[in-house]
């Protein structure tokens, strides 16, 4: 499936859980994932999408490890499968 696709399909169900799923650009820091979730009670998460089957490039790889390292949930979504599961267990971190 294509990126744009899952893409659109998980602003939807971040929106019908009540939060937003935000475009994320930082100019000058490359690699950074494409999506800030934000859902009620300040749960927070960075949402790397991309097309069925594809792999984030090192770059992006890195970016996930620092994210992590600073205590930040990261996601790789890659099929509309991990949606629901994804925003649950954000929502119960």
């Amino acid at each position: 499936m294509r990126e744009k696709v899952i893409e659109q399909k998980f602003r939807q169900a971040v929106k019908a859980h009540g939060g937003l799923a935000l475009k994320f650009a930082s100019p000058g820091f490359d690699g950074m994932p494409d999506r800030l979730a934000l859902l009620p009670n300040g749960k927070i998460a960075f949402v790397e999408v991309k097309t069925t089957g594809e792999k984030p490039r090192p770059l992006q790889l890195a970016r996930h490890r620092l994210l992590r390292q600073l205590g930040f949930k990261v996601y790789v979504l890659d099929n509309v499968s991990q949606i629901g599961g994804m925003i649950d267990e954000i929502q119960s971190s």
